[in-house]
C-alpha cells in the first residue's frame, strides 16, 4: 500500500491556518482514506473515497451539509490522506482506522459479525452427518447455510428440517455410543442411523434434499418428494407414500406462510434506517431463498444528530467488509453516498420490495422506541438504587457472582455484568472451579473472585461500581476478605441473602459501601425499583451459572470410560457397547465374556476389566 500522500506538520495544527484550497490543489484522484484532525491533532472523522480529490472537495465546495457535518467542518484544522490501490483496500483500511481510533464524528456500529448458521456435517459424522446450530469459524468437514438474522430463526429452521427430513442432531459422542434408538426416533424426528435403522445411501438422499431446501431450491425438493411418493404408491408401499405426502404438506405449509408474496427464490438484504426521537436505528432484514427469515436492529455509537442516510451509509460500509453480500440489497432511504464498489444496491423496485421496506422501517421505529423506554426505565432503577445505598453516583457497571453444582459435582461460578441498567452479555464470564472440597461454596466463591479481580488489582481491567454476591453473610464475608487481600477494599458490594422459604421479594441485602465499613442488613420493599434491578441481575447470574454447570456435568457424564482405555478405539468401543447393551453391561462382563468380542484379546480384556473397576 502506498505511503501517506499527505503528512501532518510539526506541532499542533491550527484551525485558522488550515487552507482547504491549498490542500485540495495537491490532492490525488486515486482511491484512499482521508482523516480530518482538530487543533490538538485528534482524529475527528475517517472516510474512504473512490476519488479522494472529488470526495474531499465536496465537503468544502458544497453547501447544505447537515448540522452535524457542518459542526465537524468548523473544527477541522488539518487533514491526512492515505492513497490505496483500490476502493476495496480503502474500505478495509477505513474500517480498521474507525475501530482503532474511534473518531468523534464517525458513526460506529458494534463489531458483532457472529451471525448464526445452520451446519450439516461434523468431525465424526462422515457417513451420517448431523444437523446443528453454529456460530464462529467454519470447519472444512461441514457445510454451512446462512447467515440468519437471529438464533431463533436458526432454531425454527432446524426444527422444520428435522421434522421433515429426520436428520440426526445428536453430538458425536452420543452418536458413537448408542446401542438402541433414542427418544427423537420414537417421536419421529430421527431415522436412528446410530443403530443402523437407515442405510447410508437413504440417509445421504435425505441430506441432499435438506441441503437443496436450505439453498432455496424448494420447488426441486417438493418435486423430488412427489416422485418418490408416486414410486412408493406404485410399489404398493402405502405407508412410505403417506410419510412422503406428509413431508410435502409440511413443506408447502411453511413456504406458504413465509414467502411474504415472494414468488422468486431470491437472496436479498433489506436495510432501513430511521431517526426516532433523536435515536438512530438501522434495521437489517434477510430474505434467503425467497424466505423472509426475520430482522435485527442495530444502534450505533457516536450517532448524535446523525441523519438516517449517514447511518445507512456507515452500516453498509462496515457490515459488508466481513459478510458476503447477497444478490441484491434494498436500501431505505435512498440515495446513499459512498456505497461499496460492486454492491448491487438500490431502492425498492416493486410492490413486494416496498412491502419489505415498510416492514423493516416499522420494525426500526419500534426498536428505537423500545430502546428509549428501556433506557428511561433503567435510569430510574439505577437512581433508586443509588439513593437506597447512599452512593455518590448511580452505579454504571454492576457485576454479580453465583455458584452452581450438584452435590459438589461440576462446580461452576458465573459472573454477569449490567452496564447502565442493561445486561451486557458480551462481558459475561464463567469459572470452572477446581481443587476445592466438593460442595464448599465459600472456597468456590473465593477462587472465582480472586481470578476475576486479580486483573483489576493489576490494572488490566476496570473496576465495577458495585458487586453483587448471591449468598448470605458468609459468602459476602469471603468476598470482602478477597477484596482486602487484593487491595480493593474500597469496592462497594452487596450480599443478596434469600428470604424465608426462598420466596422472591423477601431477600435481605448485606451492604458494604459508603454507609459504613461493615456489612449492614437492609431490606427494600418489594415495589422498590432498585430492588427489582438487583433481583433481575441476581436471577441472570443464577441462570448463567446453572447453564454452565449443566453443560460441564453433561460433558463429564457423557464421556465413556472406555475412551480412556489404551487400545480401545471407536470400532472396538462400538462392538463392546453393542455386544453388552451399553456401558453398564460392559462393566458387569467378566474377562471371559470380553474375550468373546471380536478384536478383544485377553490382555486387552484384562485391561478393560481393570479400568472399569
Amino acid at each position: 500500500m502506498p505511503p501517506d500522500a499527505s503528512q501532518p506538520g510539526d506541532g499542533a495544527p491550527s484551525a485558522d491556518a488550515f487552507d482547504s484550497r491549498e490542500f485540495l490543489a495537491t490532492l490525488t484522484e486515486a482511491p484512499g482514506v482521508y482523516r480530518m484532525l482538530d487543533v490538538e491533532g485528534g482524529v475527528l472523522y475517517v472516510g474512504k473515497a473512490k476519488n479522494l480529490k472529488k470526495r474531499v472537495s465536496s465537503y468544502f465546495q458544497k453547501t447544505g451539509h447537515s448540522p452535524r457535518i457542518a459542526l465537524m467542518l468548523q473544527q477541522v484544522a488539518a487533514m491526512e490522506v492515505t492513497a490505496t490501490r483500490s476502493e476495496a483496500e480503502a474500505l478495509i483500511l477505513e474500517n480498521t482506522l474507525i475501530k482503532k481510533l474511534a473518531p468523534k464524528y464517525n458513526i460506529l456500529f458494534r463489531d458483532d459479525k457472529s451471525y448464526p448458521y445452520i451446519g450439516i456435517g461434523g468431525k465424526g459424522g462422515g457417513e451420517f452427518p448431523r444437523l446443528f446450530y453454529h456460530r464462529g469459524g467454519f470447519e472444512k468437514k461441514s457445510r454451512y447455510f446462512g447467515p440468519f438474522p437471529s438464533g431463533l430463526a436458526v432454531r425454527e429452521s432446524i426444527q422444520l428440517i428435522q421434522k421433515t427430513f429426520l436428520l440426526r442432531t445428536c453430538e458425536e459422542a452420543v452418536f458413537a455410543h448408542r446401542s438402541r434408538p433414542c427418544l427423537m426416533h420414537q417421536i419421529k424426528r430421527c431415522k436412528a442411523p446410530c443403530v443402523g435403522l437407515i442405510s447410508k445411501p437413504d440417509y445421504a438422499a435425505d441430506v441432499r434434499l435438506a441441503e437443496l431446501f436450505l439453498r432455496g431450491r424448494h420447488s426441486e425438493v417438493i418435486e423430488n418428494l412427489s416422485q418418490l411418493m408416486a414410486a412408493a404408491a406404485t410399489a404398493l408401499d402405502f405407508e412410505q407414500a403417506a410419510t412422503l405426502r406428509d413431508q410435502i404438506k409440511a413443506l408447502q405449509a411453511v413456504l406458504h406462510r413465509q414467502y411474504v408474496s415472494s414468488t422468486r427464490e431470491a437472496d436479498v438484504d433489506i436495510i432501513a434506517a430511521v431517526v426516532e426521537r433523536g435515536s438512530l436505528c438501522v434495521n437489517l432484514a434477510m430474505v434467503r431463498g425467497g424466505l423472509h427469515l426475520g430482522d435485527r436492529a442495530y444502534f450505533p455509537q457516536a450517532a448524535a444528530d446523525a441523519e438516517a442516510t449517514e447511518g445507512l451509509s456507515a452500516f453498509v460500509a462496515q457490515h459488508y467488509v466481513a459478510q458476503p453480500a447477497p444478490t441484491r440489497v434494498i436500501l431505505s432511504p435512498y440515495p446513499v453516498d459512498d456505497l461499496p464498489e460492486g454492491l448491487n444496491a438500490g431502492p425498492p423496485r416493486n410492490e413486494m420490495e416496498r412491502a419489505w421496506v415498510e416492514m423493516a422501517s416499522n420494525n426500526a421505529r419500534l426498536a428505537a422506541l423500545a430502546r428509549r423506554q428501556a433506557k428511561l426505565r433503567s435510569s430510574g432503577r439505577l437512581t433508586a438504587l443509588q439513593e437506597a445505598l447512599a452512593m455518590p453516583d448511580p452505579p454504571h457497571r454492576i457485576e454479580c457472582f453465583d455458584i452452581s453444582h450438584t452435590m459438589g459435582e461440576g462446580t461452576v461460578a458465573s459472573c454477569v455484568v449490567c452496564v447502565d441498567g442493561a445486561m451486557k452479555k458480551g462481558d459475561y464470564r464463567r469459572f470452572n472451579i477446581e481443587g476445592i472440597t466438593p460442595g464448599d461454596d465459600y472456597a468456590a466463591m473465593r477462587q472465582a473472585l480472586t481470578r476475576r479481580y486479580e486483573k483489576v488489582a493489576t490494572g488490566e481491567t476496570a473496576a465495577p461500581d458495585l458487586i453483587l454476591i448471591d449468598g448470605g453473610k458468609g459468602q459476602h464475608r469471603v468476598a470482602r476478605e478477597v477484596f482486602a487481600e487484593l487491595g480493593l477494599d474500597h469496592l462497594a458490594s452487596i450480599g443478596v441473602a434469600k428470604g424465608e422459604d426462598r420466596k422472591p421479594g423477601l431477600e435481605t441485602l448485606f451492604v458494604h459501601g459508603p454507609t459504613g465499613p461493615h456489612a449492614l442488613p437492609l431490606q427494600l420493599g418489594m415495589e422498590h425499583p432498585g430492588f427489582h434491578l438487583i433481583q433481575e441481575i441476581r436471577d441472570e447470574a443464577h441462570r448463567f451459572a446453572i447453564v454452565g454447570h449443566r453443560a460441564r456435568r453433561a460433558k463429564a457424564r457423557g464421556r465413556s470410560k472406555l475412551e480412556d482405555v489404551a487400545g480401545v478405539g471407536p470400532a472396538r468401543r462400538r462392538k463392546l457397547l453393542a455386544q453388552f447393551g451399553g456401558l453398564d453391561g460392559v462393566r458387569a462382563a467378566t474377562i471371559e465374556d470380553l474375550c468373546r468380542v471380536d478384536g478383544i484379546s485377553r490382555r486387552l480384556a484384562e485391561e478393560i476389566h481393570k479400568s472399569l473397576r
